[in-house]
């Protein structure tokens, strides 16, 4: 299938490892133009960088980061037509009772208000090009667990946020929809010692491994036997953004092997 992303250009934030390398990835190998955001440079931007991204290094929490985002597109390429909003982080809490006030600002500055800026420094020009807002939330956004309260709080607002904007822009031409999530191969699960997957590793006596690939999917009833990988997030990000998905906005859309058992 053609996607029709020849020569689009889009912001991806959080481009540097997982679901946002992923979808930088695709895009390029669509024929996207790609605005890559990160903190720091890593040799997986590079990658992209020789492959023709183009790379904003600064932290997406400074207030100037989002009109840097969009100043870079319309300099480099001269028009936007695609803003994933994926940025985010999260950690292993032990209590809901351990995660202070600055632990509480620095999530949902990072996970919730990123989204706020961006679409907001994006907006004006994604209407100029009828174009289209992905945001990546979670299931956690539906199924909130206390290991993860405060990741799972901010991805509701970003859930929400995606309704709103929806309501309000996609009769003006813009689509805004989110693409949800369950455990994927993420940093977040596998990064040595502070990945959730060592946390499951520690309570089953199992490798962080083998919590991935048998554990995870056994205890948290995902049907297909496994979890999701980057690239399949990555997809269903492209499709969201091209024609292909020209009628379709205000959608969250989950992807998680069959986690959530509701409809």
């Amino acid at each position: 299938m053609n996607l029709e992303l020849q020569d689009k250009v889009a912001i991806i934030t959080g481009a540097s490892k997982g679901i946002g390398l992923a979808t930088a990835t695709a895009l390029l190998g669509e024929g996207a133009h790609v605005v890559a955001s990160s903190r720091q440079s890593t040799p997986e931007l590079d990658a992209l960088a020789a492959r023709g991204a183009s790379l904003v290094l600064a932290d997406i929490t400074d207030a100037d980061t989002p009109q840097r985002l969009v100043h870079t597109a319309l300099a480099t390429y001269g028009h936007l037509d695609v803003l994933v909003n994926n940025v985010g982080f999260g950690g292993v809490r032990s209590s809901f009772l351990d995660i202070d006030d600055p632990e509480w600002r620095r999530m949902f500055d990072v996970t919730f208000f990123s989204a706020v800026r961006t679409s907001r420094a994006a907006l004006p020009s994604l209407l100029e090009t009828g174009g289209t807002i992905v945001n990546v939330t979670s299931i956690n956004a539906r199924l909130p667990a206390p290991m993860v309260v405060d990741y799972s709080t901010a991805k509701a607002a970003v859930a929400n946020l995606t309704k709103s904007l929806s309501e309000e822009f996609a009769p003006r031409g813009v689509r805004v929809n989110a693409v949800a999530p369950g455990p994927v191969r993420t940093p977040f699960w596998t990064a040595p010692d502070t990945g959730f997957a060592h946390a499951v590793a520690a309570g089953a006596g199992v490798s962080a491994q083998q919590a991935l690939d048998e554990v995870v999917p056994q205890s948290m009833g995902i049907s297909t036997g496994r979890i999701t990988e980057p690239g399949e997030v990555a997809d269903l990000v492209l499709f969201l953004a091209s024609a292909r998905s020209a009628n379709t906005t205000g959608a969250e859309f989950i992807l998680d092997g069959g986690q959530v058992k509701t409809l």
